[in-house]
């Protein structure tokens, strides 16, 4: 059997999504978790200078959507088909030109960068948020409002969503309650019984 170490810092950030789809699929991994204080001296010796990485029989991968791909294939995350594994790497996709979109406010209301919260709300985040779960939205609807966005079967892009969905509600309460199916997969999502003991054994983190 494979071994599997996953790399990232004492959060949930970019390798979440990764560590849900060990625990769902019952894979035991080591949970390496790095401190800020730690990552300078460890950075040079990364394949591309940042984390995750997941180290699968000593081989490196890096990137976290690459990570959680491969995870998602390996264990049956990735879609039932061909087209089913398109579609929620494009969703995937689209979560990333989201997260570019709403990053500035991400990194002001962290504390990461100087602005007003209130400002980037109104001006970065609403106008991100409208635009993302209005297309989540849409595909929840055209996939059947079954409480998945692709197929009848969870996906990482359930997860993905979900857990970003749990962060963005810390800074903005409230924020997709306008988006009633995007709601029922979240729900979904995180009822599966794995991932609620997941979710509470985990440690706590306020990223």
């Amino acid at each position: 059997m494979p071994t599997y170490k996953l790399s990232y810092f004492e959060g949930r950030g970019l390798a979440e999504v990764s560590r849900q789809i060990l625990h769902l699929s019952g894979t035991p991994f080591v949970d390496n978790r790095i401190s800020f204080e730690k990552w300078p001296k460890i950075k040079p010796y990364t394949p591309f200078g940042q984390i995750p990485i997941l180290c699968v029989n000593g081989e490196e991968i890096p990137q976290s959507f690459a990570i959680a791909r491969y995870l998602a294939k390996e264990f049956g995350f990735a879609g039932k088909t061909p087209f089913e594994a398109a579609w929620v790497d494009a969703l995937g996709d689209q979560h990333k030109d989201y997260m570019n979109e709403i990053k500035l406010f991400l990194a002001v209301a962290h504390g990461y960068a100087k602005g007003d919260k209130a400002q980037m709300q109104r001006d970065v985040a609403e106008p991100a948020i409208e635009k993302y779960y209005t297309i989540l939205e849409k595909q929840a609807k055209s996939n059947g409002s079954n409480g998945h966005f692709v197929g009848d079967s969870l996906t990482w892009i359930d997860l993905v969503v979900s857990d970003h969905i749990g962060i963005l509600e810390t800074l903005i309460p409230n924020a997709v309650d306008s988006f009633p199916l995007v709601q029922a997969v979240r729900q979904k999502t995180t009822s599966h019984p794995k991932l609620k003991e997941w979710i509470d054994k985990r440690p706590e983190s306020w990223f």
